[in-house]
């Protein structure tokens, strides 16, 4: 199954790193936050990411076409017309399949969703944001989505209110309130699982959100349940997202961290 991560937005609120590259490419110790989200899918086999990529993508088509160079010990022929480069290092990541698409600078979520829908080769697909990390159990979060048969599943976690709400019966969203005011036990923790159907309800225009839009009206329709994650989840919204996540990883805490 293929995983879309969302890697496009300005991600304001970290201007201090962003101003310099986009947010899936702020560190957590020495690799971007991208490339740990990618090796939580990768622990359980999903290997073929396709990443929407919006403002300064570039930086992120860079780091993966360099990938095996920039990873591994070289041996450059000077004077040689073919500048033989040799590479000693095995790379860890060499069953990886990246595709890079450019979604718009300015697109919303909703758009950038859409844009990508020529790439998905099967009926499901995952999706996340590029600032998330959990310890999440993916085999289980598609069993429960193949279980209930609905269009769409989100993961709830738990967190300060200062994403989406969701109001929830059993294990059907009811209400999908994005950016609330009051506080909620659960909230959009990414970690999305959709079938194919979710494209009937996104456009290509720039302006097509997913939050607000698609996933409220998901939720009015009984299509929109949600997968409870009782374990630990952060983002990298703002500067002290960004220390903490780099204090527990150097520490050796790191939850998220569900491989060797």
């Amino acid at each position: 199954m293929q995983v879309v991560i969302l890697c496009g937005g300005l991600g304001t609120r970290l201007k201090e790193e962003t101003e310099f590259r986009p947010k899936p490419m702020v560190k957590i110790g020495t690799r971007p936050i991208l490339w740990h989200i990618m090796k939580i899918y990768a622990s359980y086999g999903f290997k073929d990411f396709i990443l929407a990529l919006g403002y300064k993508g570039e930086m992120i088509k860079e780091y993966f076409y360099h990938y095996e160079l920039m990873d591994s010990d070289v041996t450059i022929e000077l004077g040689n017309s073919q500048n033989t480069c040799v590479f000693h290092n095995e790379v860890k990541e060499n069953d990886w399949k990246v595709t890079l698409a450019n979604t718009g600078e300015k697109s919303l979520k909703g758009a950038r969703i859409k844009k990508v829908e020529k790439f998905i080769k099967d009926n499901e697909f995952m999706l996340t944001y590029g600032d998330g990390v959990s310890d999440i159990n993916i085999p289980k979060l598609l069993e429960f989505h193949r279980r209930h048969g609905k269009i769409a599943t989100v993961t709830g976690v738990n967190a300060a209110a200062r994403f989406g709400e969701l109001k929830i019966n059993g294990d059907r969203v009811e209400r999908f309130s994005e950016k609330p005011s009051s506080g909620s036990e659960y909230i959009n923790g990414g970690f999305f699982v959709f079938n194919r159907k979710i494209f009937d309800y996104l456009t290509p225009d720039e302006n097509c959100d997913f939050e607000f839009g698609p996933l409220e009206i998901l939720a009015k329709e009984g299509e929109l349940m949600v997968y409870k994650h009782r374990g630990s989840w952060a983002c990298m919204d703002t500067l002290r997202d960004m220390d903490y996540l780099n204090k527990i990883w150097d520490e050796n805490k790191a939850f998220w961290k569900l491989w060797q």
